[in-house]
């Protein structure tokens, strides 16, 4: 059974930091990218960065960019969205998603697999 499991949301001051954690199990990891997403209230969900999980190579949108890292764990089949300095427009409920690496991993129609969300709340 393929299960993605995100983890590590909380409230969090603006400036601060959270990681996020997205465990992954029931599929062939390195065969995967593996992508965060986020949604907020009333936007439409938005893939904000992701990872090929077999060379490393990974891809942020221009909001993130600098703030956000992402990493693989291929020992432990997880992959980690490290953010800081985080902005109130950074509240979301967050998600990972895998899709097999040579397709875009950014693009939430086109991902595999999704695991539930994460809330992240950052207050001013």
């Amino acid at each position: 059974e393929v299960q993605l499991q995100a983890s590590g949301g909380g409230l969090v001051q603006a400036g601060g930091s959270l990681r996020l954690s997205c465990a992954a199990s029931g599929f062939t990891f390195e065969d995967y990218a593996i992508g965060w997403f986020r949604q907020a209230t009333g936007k439409e969900r938005e893939g904000i960065s992701c990872i090929d999980s077999s060379d490393g190579v990974s891809y942020y949108v221009d909001s993130v960019k600098g703030r956000f890292t992402i990493s693989s764990d291929n020992a432990n089949n997880t992959v980690y969205l490290q953010m800081n300095s985080l902005k109130t427009e950074d509240t979301a409920v967050y998600y990972c998603a895998a899709v097999l690496r040579e397709y875009a991993c950014l693009a939430s129609n086109g991902m595999d697999y999704w695991g539930k969300g994460t809330l992240v709340t950052v207050s001013s």
